[in-house]
């Protein structure tokens, strides 16, 4: 943040002559995975944030937005611009507000009346002086969901997000040790988290995704953790070629199976996964080892079961 903000809130720094940023959404709810609730309710399966599901979107997004510029550039000739997702420092979320498509959530996520959150956003920095769009009103009222369901609590004051208490952030950008106070709240949430997003009643208006890459691959909406802690470094490679996923790096993705192991209820297989990894040659992954097999020896964690959204 301190090495990119002033690029992060001056377009022009970024992409120079910018006079105007179009904002763009692109629906990405997988409506052939298995229910949400479901998967995080039954704590021997690995929860996984519903947008990495399927394929990287960046890819994606970005060569519909060049295509969109092409367009344009048939109506008015061509012109100066540059398109963005998620791949510079690029304030996504305030823009995607200024440009009308919805208002900044206490879940600090950007809502829509019409599509709930469960959107990708991108952008097209353009030196078209076109006229400017008015932002929505707020529509969070007085419920206060996503804060009250964040297993971590790092949803810490309307939308003010502590990213170091974030699971999101947690399992896929974070490169260390996690907090170990913090370990024990995170479930079996291995890759992202989406509880804030789940609890929004603005999202019953969400639109499941029209693009049949975004469905789930490799059965990842409902694999056990026994049989992802199982993977090496080979077929955790294979099985996550263009997807998200690989964000995490294969230590970051032992390391948080080994978390949501240590979570699950004691069992033979779950200790025998570990076991399997205690002498990886990754000290970080050994340290989440250890731990899990700390846990998973002492017991006491709750046999799994499914449950459904709360009311």
């Amino acid at each position: 943040m301190a090495r990119h903000g002033v690029l992060r809130s001056d377009p022009a720094s970024l992409h120079p002559g910018t006079l105007r940023v179009i904002s763009v959404r692109m629906d990405y709810w997988p409506n052939e995975a298995a229910p949400a609730w479901e998967t995080l309710g039954d704590t021997t399966r690995a929860y996984i944030a519903r947008y990495a599901l399927g394929r990287d979107y960046h890819g994606l997004m970005r060569k519909r937005i060049r295509k969109l510029a092409d367009r344009i550039a048939s109506e008015v000739g061509p012109f100066n611009c540059r398109a963005f997702v998620d791949s510079a420092p690029v304030l996504e979320k305030a823009l995607g507000r200024n440009a009308g498509l919805g208002w900044i959530g206490k879940n600090t996520l950007l809502l829509s009346r019409t599509a709930g959150s469960y959107f990708f956003l991108g952008e097209l920095f353009t030196d078209l002086p076109l006229p400017l769009d008015g932002q929505p009103d707020d529509h969070c009222g007085s419920c206060v969901r996503c804060m009250a369901i964040c297993p971590t609590r790092a949803i810490t004051a309307p939308r003010q997000l502590d990213a170091r208490r974030c699971i999101a952030y947690l399992t896929i950008e974070h490169r260390g040790s996690i907090p170990e106070e913090l370990r024990p709240l995170m479930g079996n949430r291995i890759f992202g988290c989406d509880d804030c997003q789940l609890v929004c009643p603005w999202n019953r208006y969400a639109k499941a995704s029209k693009v049949p890459d975004f469905a789930p691959r490799h059965g990842l909406d409902t694999m056990l953790l026994v049989d992802l802690m199982a993977w090496d470094e080979s077929t955790w490679s294979a099985r996550t070629e263009g997807m998200a996923l690989r964000r995490t790096g294969y230590p970051g993705w032992l390391r948080n199976v080994a978390i949501a192991l240590g979570n699950a209820p004691q069992d033979s297989a779950a200790l025998a996964a570990l076991a399997a990894r205690a002498q990886h040659d990754n000290p970080m992954v050994r340290e989440h080892v250890a731990w899990a097999l700390g846990r998973q020896t002492r017991g006491g964690n709750p046999p799994a079961k499914s449950i459904t959204a709360p009311s």
